[in-house]
């Protein structure tokens, strides 16, 4: 992180911008497990797959872990628009959450259109990219990663 002459801010600073980071990455990935834990079936069933057998068959690591390098490379954006933005509080967190949300949305919309994915189907990913959207800036909207004091912060 820089300040407005370029030049390194407080390596404290870093730490905590970090910090923030990887913790809404872990709440991310954590919620969007919660998430396909709720959905599961339904999502096995709108791909055809029996979720007597898929239960067998587990998640590989590697998937696992594309998930967290994804989740992490999503926060570290959002950290830079929180800190570009100067979004202080819960309240602009959840609007840029729900502004950058409209991306996958219309992408899993045009799958919907293009690849006949089934509308239900792309439903329970918008959600879940919704949630995990929501959940990443609002941490990162309320924890202090801008080097923003708490006098008139709020």
């Amino acid at each position: 992180m820089h300040d407005n002459n370029g030049k390194t801010k407080n390596p404290s600073m870093l730490v905590t911008y970090y910090l923030a980071v990887v913790v809404a990455a872990v709440a991310a990935f954590v919620a969007s497990s919660v998430w396909y834990a709720i959905f599961g079936n339904a999502w096995m069933e709108l791909r055809g797959i029996d979720p007597a057998t898929a239960a067998d068959v587990g998640m590989p690591a590697w998937k696992a872990l594309f998930v967290v390098v994804q989740s992490l490379v999503v926060a570290f954006m959002l950290a830079y628009f929180v800190v570009r933005l100067g979004i202080v509080d819960w309240r602009g967190a959840v609007r840029l959450g729900a502004l950058v949300w409209v991306f996958p949305a219309m992408i899993l919309l045009g799958s919907v259109v293009h690849e006949n994915v089934p509308l239900m189907l792309a439903a329970i990913h918008a959600g879940d990219w919704l949630v995990k959207l929501l959940l990443m800036t609002v941490i990162l909207g309320v924890w202090r990663i801008g080097g923003r004091g708490s006098k008139g912060s709020r």
